[in-house]
């Protein structure tokens, strides 16, 4: 099994720093100063500082020209100020970061392989505009940003500046979407999508870690609290209030669009989701009035998935689509989509609905 891993590690490093215009380097010097997480659990993934090259302002194009997507290949969509992206996961398993801006909204699309976990978040800092490349580093196998303006490193699953000036910063979350090309489609067929000319010379059809997301035996790297009560690799969406979190598993979601009102560390959400459209997503179910909304489910409307007492139409991102509070945005829950096994890792004693 070790040499196994070793193998993988070393295969998938040279497939990811291969082709042009990579800048791979060593991570020595990086592990110095005050951390807010245990230094012997970062581990130097392989290939180097920014050899994991992150994109800026990625080009886009149609959705029609997408032709490297398959209909079930996952995508990070982003919806601001009336736009809508998507950032494929065949990209994102060779660069991890994306770094972009829509109508001066900045934003890094940070997507990290091995947890599965797709978090987006303001790139504005203390007031600076920064750009996020990849460390090379990780802990309990997670990604590890570092922003280039301050150098800090950054937990992707904590949510948290670990490392440098801005320690202990929590990032400021963007709502994002994770699901399969085909629904994104359904929900957005106009919206454009990140293109494979990235400057980089990559197989972008070929998944670069072999067996690996389909292969509950394979980790890469150690982690903290390996949690038995899931699949390891099963995609569920985590939830967190506080010091508690509880995830949802996409795949135990009735075929059809189902709404679930939660109470998480006193505080109520609805999580809606479909294992057929292979979605999930929360919000608050507490206006900024107030008001607390009840909802149901609405099928075959997309991008609008669910309708309140009130009789307002509330898109995916927690729009308001129609109805007495359109153009109304729900909360989004502090959230993300991740591999079980990740999610235990980092939030140990998760409850798991229902």
């Amino acid at each position: 099994m070790f040499k196994s891993i070793l193998m993988l590690i070393s295969a998938a490093s040279i497939a990811l720093t291969s082709g042009c215009s990579d800048q791979s380097g060593t991570n020595s010097g990086q592990l110095s100063g005050e951390w807010l997480i245990p230094l012997d659990e970062v581990f130097d993934g392989g290939p180097g500082k920014d050899g994991i090259p992150a994109l800026s302002n990625p080009n886009l194009i149609d959705a029609a020209q997408a032709s490297f997507l398959g209909s079930n290949d996952l995508v990070l969509g982003v919806s601001l100020h009336g736009e809508q992206r998507a950032y494929p996961h065949p990209i994102l398993d060779w660069h991890e970061i994306m770094n972009d801006e829509i109508q001066n909204s900045f934003f890094a699309v940070t997507y990290c392989p091995l947890t599965g976990s797709g978090i987006v978040w303001d790139r504005s800092l203390s007031g600076t505009v920064t750009t996020f490349g990849v460390s090379g580093l990780l802990y309990n196998t997670n990604l590890i940003p570092y922003d280039r303006a301050s150098g800090s490193n950054w937990s992707q699953m904590k949510l948290l500046s670990v490392n440098g000036n801005l320690a202990g910063k929590s990032a400021e979350l963007f709502p994002v979407v994770e699901t399969g090309w085909d629904t994104w489609k359904k929900m957005y067929p106009q919206a454009p999508v990140v293109s494979t000319n990235t400057g980089y010379s990559r197989s972008y059809g070929r998944y670069p870690y072999g067996d690996y997301r389909t292969n509950d035996n394979r980790l890469l790297f150690p982690v903290d609290n390996d949690d038995g009560r899931l699949d390891r690799k099963e995609r569920v969406l985590g939830v967190i209030v506080g010091s508690t979190s509880k995830v949802y598993p996409i795949n135990q979601f009735p075929a059809d669009i189902s709404v679930v009102t939660d109470t998480i560390n006193g505080r109520s959400h609805v999580v809606v989701g479909s294992s057929r459209l292979n979605f999930a997503v929360a919000f608050q179910d507490q206006t900024s009035d107030g008001t607390r909304l009840s909802f149901s489910p609405l099928q075959d409307e997309l991008p609008s998935i669910m309708i309140d007492d009130e009789g307002t139409t509330w898109d995916v991102f927690g729009y308001g689509i129609s109805g007495p509070r359109a153009g109304e945005q729900l909360t989004q829950s502090r959230s993300f989509v991740a591999y079980w096994f990740a999610w235990a890792a980092f939030y140990p004693g998760a409850a798991i609905h229902p």
